[in-house]
């Protein structure tokens, strides 16, 4: 009897082993099969036009000339400024949150933060359009460029006409929908710190700011650039909110932040329907492979410096 139940348990504890393993295999088929679907279904393009696909700017489908460095470069920029805006205003908002708000506060406004991230994206693009834009050509474009216009090799980022869509624009539609993102996580990861250690540190006479700069973050740095990580990774693929307001245009003949743009995710979300069988469909699948190779080395990335902190944190140690 005895016997026949450590059996069960073997067998038991054999199947759940494996089956987890499955799972966990489940997730390295998935991401090549979703490699190798884009690398075939973009063979034509990456045959005629090779790394050169990377660095032209023609996008021309009568033709049949296509290049994704206006794209990539729509991407990337918008990226960078919703990085910019959110990141610090995402750590203000948890550590206030957490350590600055009051008790009856900290509840409703963590639940607002979460509303916000459940908004859709359409709806971010439809308010962008039709309320941000014209408050922004009228009031933000104007004081931009006064002031930030004025400094040198930087002023000619915030020159032009003031259209209210344009580069700039998106990237703070992007911006304000990553922050609800970044902000809940990084508030989970610091209410992880233990309680003591913050105590033990204000005790001592730490302010507020050196509790946070000296505790908080050190202990919570891989949470927090888990939370950056993952907004980051929503700019990068969001596609509604970005076509509403980046201006969906192949032409860039300005270093202008005002001047209308495209992104890799508006290019496809504007074309793919229209794409007839051939070199077209095979360049718009190859620009989901670009942003599929940029989305792999920003986690790449990601991951090298948090273990070189790792590293530098034993080496101190």
């Amino acid at each position: 009897m005895k016997k026949n139940a450590q059996k069960r348990k073997w067998i038991g504890d054999w199947i759940f082993r494996n089956l987890t393993r499955l799972f966990a295999l489940f997730t390295f088929l998935v991401l090549a099969g979703i490699s190798f679907s884009l690398v075939y279904a973009s063979w034509p393009s990456l045959q005629k036009f090779g790394f050169s696909f990377l660095w032209t700017s023609e996008w021309n489908p009568p033709m049949e000339r296509f290049g994704a460095m206006i794209p990539i470069y729509g991407t990337i920029v918008t990226s960078i400024i919703a990085l910019i805006i959110a990141v610090p205003v995402s750590f203000g908002i948890a550590l206030f949150l957490t350590e600055l708000s009051p008790k009856w506060l900290r509840r409703p406004l963590g639940t607002a933060i979460e509303l916000l991230a459940a908004i859709p994206s359409i709806v971010y693009g439809m308010w962008g359009l039709l309320i941000f834009s014209p408050i922004f050509a009228k009031y933000m474009q104007p004081a931009l460029t006064a002031t930030l216009g004025n400094i040198p090799l930087i002023g000619q980022l915030f020159q032009g006409p003031a259209m209210g869509i344009g580069l700039l624009a998106a990237g703070i539609i992007l911006a304000i929908m990553i922050i609800p993102f970044i902000a809940s996580v990084m508030r989970d990861v610091f209410e992880v710190t233990p309680t003591m250690l913050k105590e033990s540190s204000y005790a001592l006479g730490c302010t507020t700011w050196e509790v946070v700069w000296n505790v908080v973050l050190p202990y919570t740095k891989i949470g927090v650039t888990g939370g950056i990580m993952l907004g980051l990774g929503r700019a990068l693929g969001e596609t509604m909110a970005v076509t509403f307001i980046i201006g969906n245009t192949n032409f860039l003949n300005s270093a202008s932040l005002y001047m209308p743009g495209n992104s890799i995710t508006s290019a496809l979300a504007n074309e793919f329907a229209e794409a007839g069988q051939g070199l077209h469909t095979a360049a718009l699948m190859e620009l989901g492979l670009v942003l599929f190779v940029i989305t792999f080395l920003v986690l790449a990335i990601s991951k090298i410096l948090l273990m070189k902190l790792k590293v530098g944190e034993g080496s101190r140690t």
